[in-house]
C-alpha cells in the first residue's frame, strides 16, 4: 500500500469537491477537453507553477489583477465541510492542507533563495523529505558529509534528464545538456529533434551520428575510483592515457621517410613480442615504457599502431593466420554490413572484392566471401576461443564508438558466433559476433572495473544464415570467477616467430619521471582542461562533434571570419556563399554551432565547485603545515610561553578539522 503525503492528501480534497476541474499536462494538452489552449488562455498557478485551462475552470477569473495572485485548486484552501478520506492503511503524520500551502507561500516568499532553490525546498517540503531532515539531524549532518565528496559533485550536476543517474556514454548536446547515450537515442528515435531539457533544436547530423564526450567519461571515472577508494575498496591503479606522456616518434629509416608512406612496415618495433602474439601486451614485453599497451591508448596511423604491436598489418584489417588464429582486427568501416554496439560488434571478413590493376580502392563487392585466409583465421579464434585484440579507426564514421581521430586500442574482445549471409550488396559475406572480455573499462564507459561475463545478444540476420559456427568446448580466454578477471584458462598457443628480446647489457631503458602526487580534485581540474590554451576551461562550451573548449578560445580562432562570403563576376552580384569553420580538433564543420554558442552550465558548475575545494584543500595543507612547524620549534624553544603557543596550535588545529 502507498503511503500518503500531504500534497496527495490535498489534492485527494480538492478532488472530491471540483471533479471537473484539471490542469493541463507536460505537453500543454488540457486534461478534460484535451484541447490545447493558447498562450493567452492559460492560466498559472503562483504556488505550484502548473499551468490551467482558463475555460476549463468551474469558478472563472474575476479581475485581471487576480491572475497575478490565482491559487490553482490544488492548492487553494479545501472547503470547511469537506473532510479528508483516509487513502492508506498506514498514514504519514498528517499536515494540515492549510499548513501545508502556507509552508509553500513563506518558501515563496523568501527573497534569500533562488528560482533553483525554492522548487527544490518545493519538491522536498511535498514530498515530506524536508520535515524527516529536520526530525533526524544525524541524517542531515551526513548528507552534508556526502555533499563533499567529488562523486556527489557530478551526480548534483551531470545527471541525465531521463535516468537521472550520473550519464552513461555521456553525450553532450550543443546547447550544453548532457545524456546517456541511451536515453538520447531513445529520444531521438521517437521523432524528436529538439533538448528534452530546453528544447533547442538539435542538429540533424548530431542526432543521427552522436559523438560520445570522452572528457566526461574519463572524469566520472576517476569519480567512481576515487569514491571506491575513499570508502575502503580495495585500490586499484589505472592508468590514464594522455598524448603528452607517449614516448618520441619512432625511428625510422631514410627510406621509409620517403614521398607518402610505401615502406610505413620498416619502422622500429618497440614491444619485444612475435607478430603472432595472442592477447594484451603486458609490461615485461615493453621495455620502453615498461607499461605495455593500455586500453585507450591512441596513435597518429597504421604506422604508429603497428611499432607498439597493437595490430602488425599496416593495410590489412585481420591479422591472422589461417591454421593459428586472429590475434587482432581494425574497424575501419570497410564494409556497409559492419554494426558496432561498443561492447559487442558484428564484424564483416575480408574478400569479395576485385583489386587487381588500378582498382585498389574500390569498395564495390563482386563475389562471395568464402571462410578461408584470414577470415578462416578469425573462425579458429572463434572455435578455440582465442582473445583478439580490437583497435577501432576514426574512418568508421557510422559508429559512435570510434575515436574522433587516428587509432585507439579498445581491449581485449572474443568471437562468439560466425556464419555467412546475404550481404547489403547481394553477395555473401563471412559475418563474426565479437563480445568485449577485457579486465579494464572500454574508453567509452565510467566504469572503474573491467567486463564481467555477459550474455549474448539476439542477432536477427542468424535466421537466414548459413554456415553458422559456434564453440562447443571451454574458451582458451576465459573469466576465473576466484580472481574475478579474465585470463588464460588454457595454455596460450605458442608462437611460431619467436622475438629475441633485447640484451639487458647494451640495450637502454628509458625511464619514467615519478609524477607529483595530486588530489582527485586536482587530477580531475586537469582533465577540463580547453583543448586550445590547454588550461581549465573558463565558460565551457561542447560542440556537436563532443570537443570541449573555453568560449573565448574558440571565438578567437575565427575571430575576422564572417559566415558567408559575398561573391561577384563580371560586376554582377552572385549568390552568397557559406563559409565552411572546421573544428579546430577535427574537420567537422560547427558553422552554424559558432552562430549561438550556448556555454555548458551543468560543467562551470562542476568546475566552479572542484576549484573552491581545491582552494580550501590548499589551505588546509598550508595550515596543518604551519601547525606541524610550530609543534616542532614548541619542542626545540623555551617553555615560557608554552601555554599561550598550546592555545593558538588548538585554534589552528581546530580551524583545520573545519576545512577538511
Amino acid at each position: 500500500m502507498m503511503e500518503d503525503h500531504p500534497k496527495r492528501q490535498l489534492k485527494a480534497t480538492n478532488i472530491m469537491a471540483n471533479k471537473t476541474q484539471l490542469p493541463c499536462d507536460g505537453d500543454g494538452i488540457c486534461m478534460l477537453c484535451k484541447a490545447k489552449p493558447s498562450d493567452l488562455e492559460t492560466i498559472t498557478c503562483k504556488t505550484c507553477v502548473t499551468p490551467w485551462h482558463v475555460d476549463c475552470l468551474s469558478s472563472p477569473l474575476e479581475t485581471l489583477a487576480s491572475t497575478l495572485q490565482w491559487d490553482c485548486p490544488d492548492c487553494s484552501s479545501p472547503p470547511e465541510d469537506v473532510s479528508l478520506p483516509p487513502l492508506g492503511n498506514n498514514p504519514l503524520p498528517t499536515t494540515p492542507s492549510s499548513d501545508l500551502v502556507a509552508a509553500i507561500r513563506a518558501i515563496e516568499a523568501d527573497v534569500s533563495l533562488t528560482d533553483r532553490e525554492k522548487a527544490k525546498k518545493r519538491q522536498e517540503l511535498l514530498s515530506g523529505k524536508l520535515q524527516s531532515d529536520k526530525d533526524d539531524p544525524d541524517a542531515n549532518k551526513e548528507k552534508t558529509k556526502k555533499g563533499d565528496d567529488v562523486l556527489d559533485l557530478f551526480d548534483e550536476r551531470l545527471n541525465c534528464s531521463f535516468c537521472m543517474q550520473l550519464p552513461e556514454r555521456p553525450v553532450t548536446t550543443p546547447c550544453g545538456h548532457n545524456f546517456c547515450l541511451k536515453c538520447f537515442q531513445k529520444w531521438i528515435g521517437q521523432g524528436k529533434n529538439t533538448c528534452a531539457k530546453c528544447r533547442c533544436v538539435i542538429p540533424s547530423k548530431m542526432a543521427s551520428q552522436p559523438r560520445i564526450n570522452s572528457t566526461l567519461v574519463v572524469a566520472i571515472r576517476m569519480a567512481k575510483l576515487s569514491k571506491s577508494l575513499v570508502s575502503g575498496g580495495p585500490q586499484k591503479v589505472y592508468h590514464f592515457v594522455h598524448n603528452q606522456n607517449r614516448p618520441d616518434k619512432a625511428y625510422t629509416t631514410d627510406r621509409a621517410q620517403r614521398n607518402g608512406k610505401a615502406n610505413a612496415a620498416s619502422g622500429k618495433i618497440f614491444v619485444t613480442i612475435p607478430s603472432d602474439h595472442f592477447g594484451p601486451i603486458p609490461a615485461e614485453n615493453d621495455p620502453e615504457r615498461n607499461q605495455g599497451v593500455l586500453v585507450g591508448e591512441c596513435w597518429e596511423d597504421r604506422l604508429e599502431c603497428r611499432q607498439w604491436g597493437a595490430h602488425f598489418p599496416h593495410v590489412a584489417g585481420i591479422a591472422g593466420q589461417s591454421n593459428n588464429g586472429a590475434q587482432s582486427v581494425v574497424l575501419s568501416g570497410g564494409y556497409q554490413d559492419d554494426e558496432d554496439h561498443g561492447e559487442w560488434f558484428l564484424y564483416t571478413g575480408s574478400g569479395g572484392r576485385d583489386l587487381s590493376g588500378n582498382k585498389r580502392t574500390s569498395k564495390d563487392q563482386s563475389f562471395d566471401q568464402k571462410f578461408e585466409k584470414s577470415n578462416q583465421a578469425l573462425q579458429v579464434s572463434c572455435l578455440k576461443g582465442y582473445p583478439v585484440r580490437v583497435v577501432r579507426s576514426h574512418k568508421e564514421k557510422r559508429s559512435s564508438y570510434a575515436p574522433e581521430k587516428g587509432l585507439r586500442y579498445d581491449g581485449i574482445y572474443r568471437i562468439e558466433k560466425c556464419w555467412r549471409k546475404v550481404g547489403i550488396q547481394g553477395f555473401k559475406v563471412c559475418r563474426y559476433l565479437f563480445v568485449r572480455c577485457d579486465n579494464e573499462p572500454a574508453p567509452w564507459t565510467s566504469d572503474e572495473h573491467g567486463d564481467r561475463p555477459r550474455p549474448l545478444p539476439k542477432i536477427s540476420e542468424l535466421k537466414k544464415a548459413t554456415d553458422i559456427t559456434e564453440r562447443k568446448g571451454g574458451s582458451s580466454w576465459d573469466f576465473d570467477e576466484s580472481d574475478s578477471r579474465w585470463k588464460w584458462s588454457k595454455a596460450p598457443p605458442t608462437s611460431k616467430r619467436p622475438v629475441e628480446a633485447e640484451d639487458s647489457a647494451s640495450g637502454k631503458r628509458r625511464k619514467i619521471r615519478q609524477s607529483r602526487n595530486m588530489s582527485v580534485r586536482e587530477r580531475l581540474l586537469k582533465e577540463f582542461s580547453c583543448r586550445i590554451c590547454r588550461e581549465v576551461m573558463s565558460l565551457p562550451i561542447t560542440t556537436p562533434c563532443a570537443h570541449n573548449f573555453c568560449k573565448p578560445c574558440l571565438e578567437g580562432v575565427f575571430v575576422g571570419k564572417t559566415f558567408l562570403r559575398e561573391r561577384s563576376s563580371g560586376g554582377r552580384a552572385l549568390r552568397s556563399q557559406k563559409n565552411v569553420m572546421n573544428c579546430p580538433c577535427c574537420p567537422t564543420d560547427i558553422s552554424d554551432f559558432l552562430q549561438n554558442i550556448q556555454v555548458n552550465r551543468e560543467l562551470l558548475d562542476v568546475i566552479e565547485s572542484l576549484k573552491s575545494k581545491v582552494e580550501e584543500w590548499d589551505a588546509s595543507e598550508k595550515l596543518c603545515e604551519e601547525v606541524i612547524d610550530e609543534e616542532e620549534e614548541g619542542k626545540d624553544g623555551s617553555t615560557g610561553n608554552e601555554s599561550s603557543s598550546l592555545v593558538e596550535t588548538t585554534r589552528k588545529r581546530a580551524k583545520v578539522d573545519d576545512l577538511e
